[in-house]
């Protein structure tokens, strides 16, 4: 029928010729139609079969690969059973599951996990960010959508698996609240046809698909997507505790050289907060460092080196005049000193090199992993943000600007005794609590241990003296260093 339209067609404009008709304008208008079509088409067919392709051209991640996340891995092994076990599952009259969610920390391994899933389970593996859904063109998201479902049974088909598993990462550009984008309806139709295909997933479904998701923001998620039906499992990929990152850190040295293990367990433990992305990047300036130095192993000083790069930035080209280094060795030294006093052995390293947007940095290493604080634990870090401060002033007679962000994490924290109710306002809502009342609750903590700061250092002196001289002679100590000094 095609045929007989397009022969027809160009007849007719044949016999328009012949006839003396002027045929140009509805030729280039045909000739403009027939463009757009072809564009809205190509922009619609998304393929999306070389995402993903390495699972299988490449090394095949495994949960084995995947360390810190323990939690995360058993949690979702257990809900990959319908797609390991079908017949048991089916056996059981186990409904199966159509999505799961990651939901986690940028870095903390979430597509990996998704990776590990399709080699756990032989599934084909197709992935796919919610921004290459969304286009200002009426149509091409929700054509996208079918496409992805599409290319993934075809994928399984040419691989002879019996299952595939489709990967959204940033699922918050695609599946956010409806209604909230008033400029166009194109997003929610999006996330309306992502809501039909996870509906048309069935059990008996020959591949069997499964859909994962990753974000990092689960809050602006349409409630329809989290409905039981839909995303049935929520799976929490969290920041790696102590163990975790040495795990992790295990992993990204097995090519590298290490000096020895013991070195290892030492970064793991001046790691806290480190996410396995920032553990990944630690261990390769790490070698990049030692390379540098032509040394032909990697140590403690590398790494260490390596921690201040990924936490601050590279050494700043500016160089501050020596009043201004002389100050800000007096103010990271004020910072080390109270650390050490109110908790012995806190301090890891200290440097007054710049940095980034820093001049100088005092970085802690607590003993262990803490999660839950007390209020005198909340008021010794208040202490220790404020000592910078109260150390320029003790040795100057005033503050610098270079106190600012200190000042503003003297008062989070503070805001943050009020809110746990751990203030004599007692337990409260924080958002009930007028805000003069706030105010001179916070205030009057920041005053009580600015006066106890101050006091400590009073009675320092010597010492702070004696650190930062050492500063401005080495310019960076590690903890070995600066605990001989105050012994």
């Amino acid at each position: 029928m095609k045929e007989i339209y397009i022969g027809a067609g160009v007849g007719g404009f044949i016999f328009l010729a012949i006839i003396g008709f002027n045929i140009v304008p509805f030729a280039l208008l045909i000739l403009a139609m027939g463009g757009f079509l072809y564009f809205m088409k190509t922009q619609g067919q998304l393929s999306f079969n070389n995402l993903g392709k390495g699972v299988k051209s490449q090394h095949r991640i495994s949960f084995a690969d995947i360390g810190g996340q323990d939690s995360a891995i058993n949690e979702l092994k257990e809900a990959l059973d319908f797609l390991v076990k079908p017949e048991i599952i089916q056996h059981m009259g186990i409904r199966p599951l159509k999505g799961i969610l990651l939901v986690g920390p940028p870095g903390t391994g979430k597509t990996l996990l998704a990776r590990a899933a399709a080699s756990f389970t032989s599934s084909a593996f197709i992935a796919a960010s919610g921004s290459e859904f969304i286009e200002m063109y009426a149509g091409v998201g929700a054509k996208r959508v079918r496409q992805l479902f599409l290319d993934a049974r075809k994928k399984a088909a040419r691989e002879n698996s019996r299952s595939a598993i489709i990967f959204i990462d940033e699922l918050d550009v695609l599946g956010a609240k409806r209604g909230n984008h008033t400029s166009h309806m194109e997003y929610d139709q999006t996330l309306n046809q992502l809501l039909v295909e996870m509906d048309g997933i069935t059990p008996d479904e020959d591949p069997r698909i499964l859909l994962v998701g990753a974000t990092n923001r689960a809050d602006l998620l349409d409630p329809a997507l989290l409905r039981p039906g839909r995303f049935d499992r929520q799976v929490q990929v969290g920041l790696p505790d102590r163990e975790g990152r040495r795990r992790i850190l295990s992993i990204h040295t097995r090519n590298k050289p290490i000096s020895s293990e013991e070195v290892l367990d030492e970064i793991a433990r001046a790691t806290f907060g480190f996410s396995g992305a920032h553990l990944e990047s630690l261990a390769n300036e790490a070698a990049i460092l030692a390379m540098r130095e032509s040394s032909s192993t990697i140590d403690s000083a590398h790494f260490t080196e390596a921690i201040d790069k990924v936490l601050l930035g590279e050494k700043a080209d500016r160089q501050p005049t020596r009043q201004e280094i002389e100050r800000v060795a007096y103010h990271e030294g004020g910072h080390a000193l109270i650390s050490e006093t109110v908790d012995p052995g806190s301090v890891a390293s200290l440097t007054i090199i710049p940095r980034g947007g820093a001049l100088g940095f005092m970085r802690k290493s607590p003993p262990d992993d803490q999660y839950l604080f007390t209020r005198p634990q909340l008021e010794k870090q208040i202490m220790i943000t404020l000592a910078g401060a109260i150390s320029e002033e003790l040795v100057y007679g005033d503050r610098s600007t270079g106190a600012r962000n200190d000042f503003n994490q003297a008062w989070q924290t503070a805001r943050e005794i009020v809110q746990s109710g751990l203030s004599s306002l007692g337990v409260v809502s924080i958002d009930d609590v007028p805000a003069d009342m706030l105010y001179n609750e916070c205030r009057t903590i920041i005053d009580k241990m600015e006066t106890a700061t101050h006091q400590l250092l009073s009675e320092r002196l010597p010492y702070l003296e004696r650190i930062a001289t050492a500063l401005l002679e080495e310019e960076s100590m590690d903890q070995r260093r600066f605990q001989s000094l105050l012994n």
